[in-house]
């Protein structure tokens, strides 16, 4: 069967090496010079291959069932085999969350690259698709510069909307659209929080090992917890990026962010903490308060959060001082303004309707021989490797065919 996929991201690349595998003629069709430009920028580079503990639980849409043929056919480990089978040695790190050994994307998109090469699938790169003509088994792809690609399936794997600089873009929802496809409402996912900007402003580049708590009202909106980067503008890291999601679908909701930056130790606790140092150290100055237990930086900021005179000795501390400075390193708020926009987010959340194709095939029930993966669905995954876990399940399974 000749096969057209339409996307050389980790979906599509995916896609095609399946499909070429199952002994099929693929061409496939890249808008940008080369393939796999987003993914050589994930993880900071370093590209967070897939958790070993990915399960529905940490994934978002209308109907995360929809995942699980997909996720079952290529769990986490299958998925690690697959990559060592075309040559990449791997690491798992905390939190389940792989890596190539080599520590670089490089390397993932390289391996998958002579992978595609040795499977005789034909590149069609620089030339982006702008519609699909045809039915089942009479398809033509026509794309930007003119060509008339002719195949019997299509798989549609452009992506979504984030990362537009590294290739994000609507592609994948007009080419979907015209088939008489749907779509939910697209927003940011993964992307830095916008707050209030005079705490984080001071702290720009710090990082801190927190619990956040995003509310409101007086209701919780979601948690997380990990590593956050303090930036010009508001929060940035892997535990802002699990909140994204909820900011970025609140709407005009009011929202604020609650940030406990000793997670691992009680109110209480922290209290007895800058009680016994009042009594070791008395003629400490009280911006010194937290000195040892938080980034300098970031102790002087939760004292001046307090309140508190930051040149008073410690020994000059009351009770009520001391309770107020444990209160604010247990819970500093920011007000939430909302979320970098598509240009730095890494994922999309929302995108094409799950109901519209057969979670057995991919397959659409709409335009029998289209099939669609990655992030051009309506699936998209918390921070920690759940995204490319996705696109490689996802990417399998449609380049089977509906075999």
């Amino acid at each position: 069967m000749r096969a057209i996929v339409i996307g050389a991201g980790a979906s599509g690349m995916t896609a095609a090496l399946t499909a070429a595998r199952l002994g099929h003629s693929v061409t496939l069709i890249e808008r940008q010079a080369r393939v796999g430009r987003k993914l050589m920028a994930t993880g900071n580079g370093r590209c967070n291959l897939t958790n070993t503990g990915a399960s529905p639980e940490h994934y978002h849409g209308a109907d995360v069932c929809f995942m699980r043929t997909a996720m079952e056919k290529l769990p986490p480990e299958e998925a690690l085999e697959f990559f060592r089978q075309i040559g990449l040695l791997t690491v798992t790190e905390s939190g389940g969350r792989v890596y190539p050994l080599s520590n670089s994307a490089n390397s993932v998109v390289d391996v998958l690259r002579y992978a595609l090469e040795a499977a005789g699938v034909e590149l069609h790169s620089g030339d982006r698709a702008v519609e699909i003509r045809g039915s089942a088994g009479d398809f033509r792809v026509v794309t930007e510069g003119g060509a008339r690609l002719g195949a019997e399936a299509v798989v549609v794997a452009c992506g979504g909307l984030a990362g537009e600089k590294l290739g994000g873009g609507r592609d994948g929802y007009e080419l979907l659209k015209s088939l008489g496809h749907s779509r939910t409402a697209l927003r940011p996912a993964l992307v830095q929080i916008a707050t209030a900007p005079e705490y984080p402003r001071a702290l720009k580049g710090i990082k801190a090992d927190c619990a956040l708590t995003l509310r409101s009202g007086g209701s919780v909106i979601a948690r997380s917890a990990g590593e956050l980067l303090f930036t010009e503008t508001g929060v940035s890291g892997p535990a802002a990026f699990d909140l994204s999601r909820a900011v970025s679908t609140a709407g005009d909701a009011p929202l604020e962010m609650q940030i406990d930056l000793l997670r691992g130790y009680s109110l209480s606790q922290v209290l007895l903490h800058v009680s016994a140092r009042r009594e070791s150290a008395p003629q400490l100055p009280c911006a010194e308060l937290f000195t040892g237990a938080l980034h300098n930086r970031l102790g002087r900021m939760v004292v001046k959060y307090a309140g508190l005179d930051a040149a008073k000795p410690v020994s000059a501390l009351t009770e009520a001082e001391l309770s107020r400075a444990a209160a604010a390193a247990k819970c500093l708020v920011l007000p939430v303004r909302g979320t970098e926009g598509f240009a730095g987010a890494q994922v999309t959340a929302g995108g094409i309707r799950t109901c519209e194709f057969d979670p057995q095939t991919l397959e659409s029930r709409l335009v029998p021989g289209v099939f669609a993966c990655g992030e051009v669905l309506d699936i998209d995954g918390d921070c920690g490797g759940y995204n490319l876990q996705w696109a490689w399940a996802s990417g399998a399974l449609a380049g089977r065919l509906g075999a």
